[in-house]
């Protein structure tokens, strides 16, 4: 075999310059697509963050819906209380009136009668 001319080792030179020259242009894209450590926290904390805050408004939405049953509750018995207070007066402002005037008007008949 005979030995490499200039130009043959030139070539070869600059394939191989060409090779590493590609790879390291790979890695270069690789380390502009990673994250840094510090992002890569930040990110992390304010997305616990923002999971932590989501939590919260939904408790309070839970807890706001809890009491307006709690409300609604008791507003539904305080109506029905009025509604038996309603009828008892009405028992007593309608009903004994005129069974009195009966009672009265059974002893007047009874009583001229005896």
């Amino acid at each position: 075999m005979s030995e490499p001319t200039a130009g043959e080792l030139e070539r070869r030179y600059n394939e191989r310059f060409a090779d590493v020259r590609d790879d390291l242009q790979n890695l270069q894209n690789l380390i502009d697509k990673r994250v840094s450590v510090e992002r890569y926290q930040t990110d992390q904390h304010y997305g616990a963050e923002a999971d932590r805050q989501l939590i919260e408004r939904i408790k309070a939405i839970e807890e706001a819906r809890q009491e307006e049953a709690r409300q609604a509750d008791a507003d539904r018995r305080a109506v029905e209380a009025q509604r038996r207070a309603d009828k008892r007066l009405l028992f007593s402002a309608l009903v004994v009136p005129v069974l009195l005037v009966f009672l009265q008007v059974y002893l007047a008949t009874r009583g001229a009668g005896a």
